[in-house]
């Protein structure tokens, strides 16, 4: 089966209109090209292997 191709644009205009967000045209062109950025790094995050014996803290402490 082929995966089909995220499209940046329309997550945009659609999560716009799901929150009843107007997004001018003036600034979509930025929104996209962070919600690219944003995408990227989720990838590399997402990639990173991780054993199965991991378990999430409850609490962060650095």
């Amino acid at each position: 089966m082929r995966r089909e191709e995220f499209d940046v644009g329309e997550y945009v205009d659609l999560m716009g209109l799901l929150l009843d967000l107007e997004i001018r045209d003036e600034y979509r062109d930025g929104v996209v090209a962070n919600f690219e950025r944003i995408r990227a790094i989720a990838n590399l995050v997402n990639s990173f292997p991780l054993a199965e014996d991991v378990e999430v803290a409850p609490v962060f402490q650095p």
